[in-house]
């Protein structure tokens, strides 16, 4: 017998768990709550980017209410106000199970440094949560204020930084990378967060498939904190390594291993379900999306500033330097006898030797007066090795062969030959139409970096976990001889480094670099190899990750001073708190200002904010 609507029994939400358990499929909830039935769930928020002067993306994601696997419809409107009375652009699309249900739309017919509302309606009219966007300016403007943010890690604490920055009057938010984290459970969490927050990970494995990446950033996007900043502020995004897997390259990772699968079939994943979930513009061949495509571009800003965002993550970028690895040892020449014999020979002496008589031995030092005292007997210690050196015998590293040799290797590169030209002809472009600002957003640190001299008892080398210290013990090793702090940054990309300020230098009117990746907050003067300043550079502190603090015990005061005294082109550091960086740029100025969060472990917090970071425009250097 035929109900009407209003006989129905009424549906509750495990019945309907159950159903979409066995059809649609609980994964496709992405960690939405189904709280009754309906034809169709908007199941995590609206958000908005990739903003041009006429048009912006608008993302949302739309899941059918029967619980079966169908196409599904809805309506798209941008209005002038809230109540849409005022509609300015409308439209219908449609999305499907190959999207993940998820729906982009580029939005155009919009007028220049305007502010928007938007909203997608179903085929029954339900509404998703109404969002605010706003499109960029041309010609000339007072200032532009930007949102800099990276690093939110789920497990790791609340995103009360994305709540400040959602109540924050700023134009755009760039957020250069780590939108997620690739872990499994228990893997870089904080137990507070996991055990008595309730933030653990889904899937619960390390993400490695398409439908893992989907999971982890459906769970994401149910924080009401992420979903907050999206609906208040239009985003323009790049990765860094943790959308992909940790300390990515564009062969492989240090968090990919063979028995993994195929490096490239996870990075293609990974791809797809960035574009899918991300609101960035992406692009097409024909008929079909191209989520595989490179996703450096650029945005006028009116004519205050060319943002320039690049990918120094994955596309281009060489292997990346591990002192662990590729650190060389200390070393001698031997020249073999007949009868086995060894006799230490000069390396100029060498030259003259047949190939075949000379043997090179990492050379061992002995500790134990206290001076490292090189070891030559080439009969004792031919066969050595770092298993069998004696008790106080140890290897030291060749820092200065290291400099000398793998820091500044010339075709090494962070963004590939082809991404070095654009980026040169972005510059270019900017300074032929009269910008003021060269805005670069990319991933890692660009200035130079140099491991702190400090003690043991500065250090609090007892208190370390002893993987820990060992890291600390080899960064005392180093330290003296002014080695990069961050090989993963530009410090491990010398060369490519030089050109990029070479660029900087010839087309830059005013470049200001930015940057994520570490979770603390840095400022840059930048200089070239003659110390001339060829810009300034601003690091975020990350949203919840943790930072130096965690790993080195040192007093903050105290570490930052210590690494201030080594690395003449950092101006300003905080190596403790968690936040954001807010950016005015007006066409006499660029300030910067940190504002960071009490805490990450509990929903009332407080904000402080830093001291105004000026850099003048036409000095290209903090002042």
């Amino acid at each position: 017998m035929n109900q009407s609507p209003s006989n129905r029994p009424a549906l509750n939400r495990r019945q309907l768990l159950k159903g979409m358990s066995a059809s649609l499929g609980l994964l496709a909830l992405r960690g939405f709550e189904v709280q009754a039935a309906a034809p169709a769930h908007f199941t995590h928020g609206v958000a908005s980017g990739d903003p041009l002067s006429d048009r912006v993306i608008l993302w949302t994601r739309l899941i059918p209410g029967n619980g079966e696997h169908s196409a599904i419809n809805c309506q798209w409107q941008v209005a002038r106000d809230s109540a849409f009375k005022q509609i300015v652009s409308s439209g219908m699309a449609s999305t499907n199970s190959e999207r993940d249900y998820t729906v982009k739309i580029d939005a155009a017919g919009l007028s220049p440094n305007s502010p928007y509302f938007y909203r997608f309606l179903s085929d029954d009219q339900l509404a998703s949560p109404i969002g605010r966007t706003r499109t960029l300016p041309v010609g000339d403007i007072d200032q532009i204020r930007l949102g800099i943010t990276s690093c939110s890690n789920y497990p790791q604490g609340y995103f009360n930084v994305y709540r400040h920055m959602a109540q924050t009057d700023i134009d755009l938010v760039l957020h250069l990378g780590d939108y997620i984290y690739e872990y499994a459970e228990g893997v870089y969490s904080n137990e507070v967060a996991t055990n008595k927050l309730g933030r653990k990970v889904e899937p619960t494995n390390e993400i490695l498939s398409l439908e893992d990446y989907r999971m982890r950033y459906g769970l994401y996007r149910t924080d009401e904190d992420l979903q907050l900043v999206h609906a208040r502020h239009p985003f323009v995004c790049v990765w860094d390594d943790h959308e992909l897997t940790n300390d990515s390259w564009k062969d492989g990772a240090e968090n990919h291993s063979a028995d993994e699968g195929d490096f490239q079939a996870r990075m293609r994943s990974a791809r797809q379900a960035y574009h899918e979930w991300m609101p960035i513009r992406t692009g097409s061949v024909g008929d079909q999306i191209d989520d595989q495509s490179a996703i450096f571009r650029s945005f006028k800003l009116g004519n205050l500033a060319d943002l320039i965002m690049l990918d120094t993550r994955l596309h281009g970028r060489d292997r990346p330097l591990d002192y662990a690895k590729d650190l060389p040892m200390h070393s001698a020449l031997f020249q073999l006898s007949a009868s086995g014999e060894g006799r230490l020979i000069s390396e100029e002496a060498s030259v003259s030797v047949p190939t075949e008589q000379l043997k090179r031995i990492t050379m061992p030092f002995d500790f134990t007066s206290g001076t490292p005292t090189p070891v030559k007997d080439y009969a004792v210690i031919k066969d050595l090795t770092a298993e069998t050196l004696p008790r106080g015998w140890y290897y030291l590293p060749d820092s200065q062969r290291f400099k000398q040799q793998a820091l500044v290797e010339p075709d090494r590169t962070i963004l590939g030959a082809d991404q070095e030209q654009w980026l040169d002809s972005q510059l270019q472009a900017s300074s032929e139409r009269g910008a003021t600002w060269q805005v670069v957003g990319q991933q890692v640190l660009m200035g130079k970096l140099r491991l702190p001299v400090l003690t043991n008892e500065q250090l609090k080398i007892d208190q370390a976990e002893p993987y820990v210290r060992q890291i600390l013990e080899m960064m005392q090793v180093l330290a003296p001889d002014q080695m990069p702090f961050n090989l993963d940054a530009w410090d491990g990309y010398a060369a490519c480094r030089d050109r990029v300020f070479s660029s900087f230098a010839e087309h830059g009117t005013n470049p200001v670099v930015l940057a994520g990746d570490t979770h603390n907050a840095w400022a840059f003067n930048l200089a070239d190899s003659n110390g001339q300043a060829v810009g300034v550079e601003v690091g975020t502190p990350g949203v919840s990750s943790p930072g130096l603090e965690t790993y080195l015990p040192t007093d903050p005061a105290e570490l930052g001073k210590a690494i201030q005294d080594v690395s003449a082109e950092l101006f300003a550091v905080d190596t403790a708190q968690r936040g954001w960086s807010e950016m005015t740029l007006t066409p006499e100025a660029m300030t910067n200002q940190w504002h960071f969060v009490s805490t990450v472990l509990d929903r009332d917090f407080s904000v402080e904010s830093g001291a105004v970071q000026y850099c003048k425009a036409g000095n290209k250097r903090f002042s």
